[in-house]
């Protein structure tokens, strides 16, 4: 079968544009072949794009297919393990069919809204359960919290017992759609004023909890406003994700964290079948019992709309868990 995909042109240095990304044909044949329905967008893709790569994955290359997990319908099997008409989950990227062994594929329950399965739902759980150990009584600070990753942290850590969720974003209608829609209890505009006086007026006793996925003047104001023997989950970076290593992942203040008793931990999620049953056995009853919120946006268009997609994505245009739905 003949596809079309998204393809690489050149490693990005610097600001990406779309002269990075073209769409090309290819032929895909397999034991299972699979329309591709829904793609999922993440700024995590934009590190697999760089020549200077520092995630411990191998960096996408010229030529090579984009994107990363995606639903579809199965349209031919020669497998018994699925039959045409299944929805299902890959790894396979942008592109409008693909195909492989039955294996490459997960089954997935058929639910109302299937972007579900796209969420970054499982590095959210892992940082805030796993990795920050949230529980009773924690005051939680979520930097970049409108996004994918931060927009369900917050509410995970409400969940699992937090005594306070405190979220910045960039805008003023993003801290509203924190507060009103999403059940934080605080949220600021990190351009108005200063981030480490906006946390030491919502948080007068200091965050237990910092979950971070921007890095940089919050990180900071997170360092000044911690209490004492504060665990800091570091996600990402993004304040500074198109300069080159250094400068987008910075080596934490390790001294500053260290006088104080905070914990650094550092953590990558690789979305492993474990880390993935975690995240949805409890997101599905807490949807259930109404005490959480999917916050996503779903863009509506053609397999050569996904790059200018992804690059609205990283310039902060969207709210939540980001994918496209292929026409």
């Amino acid at each position: 079968m003949i596809t079309r995909e998204i393809r690489l042109t050149a490693q990005i240095v610097g600001t990406p544009t779309l002269d990075h990304f073209a769409v090309a044909t290819t032929e895909v044949d397999g034991e299972v072949v699979v329309r591709t329905d829904q793609v999922g967008l993440a700024a995590t893709y934009l590190e697999l794009m760089r020549a200077d790569c520092t995630l411990p994955v191998p960096a996408w290359q010229p030529g090579q297919r984009v994107g990363v997990a995606a639903i579809g319908t199965v349209v031919r099997s020669d497998s018994p393990e699925l039959a045409v008409g299944d929805l299902v989950q890959s790894m396979t990227g942008w592109s409008e069919y693909s195909a492989g062994p039955a294996a490459q594929y997960v089954k997935l329950d058929p639910i109302a809204d299937p972007g579900y399965y796209l969420g970054q739902g499982p590095t959210a759980y892992y940082g805030m359960a796993d990795v920050a150990g949230v529980g009773e009584g924690d005051v939680v600070f979520v930097s970049g919290a409108a996004g994918g990753v931060g927009s369900l942290a917050g509410q995970i850590a409400k969940c699992l017992g937090a005594a306070r969720v405190i979220g910045s974003a960039g805008s003023p209608a993003k801290v509203d759609y924190l507060v009103n829609e999403l059940g934080y209890d605080a949220a600021f505009d990190y351009h108005d004023g200063s981030p480490v006086d906006r946390l030491r007026e919502l948080a007068p006793e200091g965050i237990s909890v910092f979950f971070d996925v921007v890095g940089g003047e919050q990180y900071q104001a997170a360092l000044q406003a911690a209490r004492p023997g504060a665990r800091f989950a570091l996600c990402g970076s993004l304040s500074s994700q198109l300069g080159d290593a250094a400068e987008r992942f910075p080596t934490p203040d390790h001294a500053a964290a260290q006088a104080r008793g905070i914990q650094l931990l550092p953590f990558s999620c690789y979305h492993t079948p474990d880390q993935i049953a975690a995240w949805r056995e409890h997101f599905i009853t807490w949807l259930g019992e109404g005490r959480f919120v999917y916050p996503q946006t779903v863009v509506k268009g053609e397999l050569e709309d996904v790059p200018q997609a992804f690059l609205s994505l990283l310039q902060g245009s969207y709210r939540g868990n980001v994918s496209v739905r292929l026409s």
